[in-house]
């Protein structure tokens, strides 16, 4: 009785899913056509991707490094007569112009030996004009015998002493008056002061006192080191004219300064095969200070129809880099690539592809080589 009811299920179930699998089939029958018409459609459409031709123009050759600021001059401050400093005229740090005041020593002494030699040539002087008429008056007696001629030779003798009396006179009231200026410690050119060694009331001796120092910040010197290597590109151009060059700061402003190549040294560096060379850049608003580093970009030539393509668009893997390109039969091409020096968002292609070519420049990671696409042009300027 058990064994009866229990093959009765199963029949039960096997009825079920046959009717189960026959509306699926059912169904199927229906849907197929539909779904069938559709895939072809999506296939042909392709996915839309921008594109940009690639572009032939002039672009610049550039050589770059890696340098350092260093100041055109650089002085020590120091004095050259003793006294106590009776005044710091400029602060710590400040810019100065060529010529003004930065210290001044006690300048009393001087002025009061200045006014001492000043005297010492008026008496003289009145001693010169003495012997002048007293020697010319000998001159006339001796000729009729009533002034011996020793008397004569002694009053002539008096005179040229009182000659060069005046002529010493004037050279002491120079130096005094030389001393008395060095009381005055001026800038020798514009530039920036560092912070102060003395101060006000400290005794200042002409043995070597330093007081400051000063270095001029405009224009500046940008110091670098070209390989060897190198040195013929820029030899040709520097046989050309000036070279400019492009130095920018290493910092989050990017701050851009401009000047041209003005030295080349003489000799390479055995050990680095590297030269010294130095460009003067123009500073004006002091930004640029000594000792900085700094990326020099020499420009050394220009060539002519390079191709360029947007930096976007450049790919790699372990076979190298490479271009998405579309094809003439409308589908995605993979093309290996040789790039060169980098110009903004541009990159130029040395081989590898042709002006005119089509680079893909969006949706680059959802495309693969032989995938059909629908090109949407774009600008170059806009990627």
């Amino acid at each position: 009785m058990r064994f009866s009811a229990t093959a009765a299920g199963f029949a039960v179930t096997a009825v079920a899913a046959a009717a189960i699998g026959f509306v699926l089939l059912a169904d199927a029958g229906h849907t197929a056509p539909n779904a069938g018409a559709a895939r072809p459609a999506a296939l042909g459409g392709g996915m839309p991707v921008p594109v940009v031709a690639v572009t032939k123009r002039t672009v610049p050759v550039y050589l770059d490094y890696v340098g350092t600021t260093e100041a055109i001059r650089s002085v020590t401050l120091q004095a050259k007569v003793t006294g106590y400093l009776a005044e710091q005229a400029a602060e710590d740090g400040a810019d100065v112009k060529q010529g003004q005041l930065l210290y001044q020593i006690d300048p009393r002494d001087y002025r009061a030996a200045l006014e001492q030699v000043k005297a010492q040539a008026q008496r003289d002087a009145a001693a010169f004009d003495y012997s002048r008429v007293s020697q010319g008056r000998n001159a006339a007696l001796s000729k009729d015998g009533w002034v011996t001629k020793d008397t004569f030779d002694q009053t002539t003798s008096t005179l040229h002493q009182s000659e060069a009396t005046l002529a010493a006179d004037a050279a002491a009231i120079q130096t005094a008056d030389l001393n008395l200026g060095y009381t005055r410690i001026c800038a020798p050119f514009a530039g920036r002061l560092s912070r102060s060694q003395v101060h006000e009331g400290a005794l200042i001796s002409a043995d070597g006192t330093e007081l400051n120092t000063l270095v001029q910040l405009d224009p500046i010197y940008a110091t670098f080191n070209p390989s060897e290597t190198d040195l013929a590109a820029i030899e040709n151009s520097r046989s050309k004219g000036a070279i400019p060059v492009d130095v920018q700061t290493s910092d989050d402003a990017q701050r851009s300064f401009r000047g041209t190549l003005t030295f080349l040294d003489n000799t390479v560096d055995r050990t680095t095969g590297t030269i010294t060379a130095r460009a003067t850049i123009d500073n004006p608003d002091h930004s640029l200070l000594p000792g900085e580093f700094v990326h020099v970009r020499v420009h050394v030539a220009d060539r002519p129809n390079a191709l360029l393509v947007p930096q976007v668009a450049l790919g790699s893997s372990q076979l190298g880099k490479f271009l998405y390109l579309v094809g003439s039969d409308g589908k995605v091409e993979q093309r290996f690539v040789s790039p060169g020096a980098i110009y903004g968002s541009l990159v130029v292609i040395d081989t590898g592809v042709k002006q005119g070519d089509k680079v893909i420049v969006g949706n680059l990671q959802k495309i693969r080589a032989g995938v059909p696409v629908q090109p949407l042009p774009v600008k170059a300027g806009t990627t």
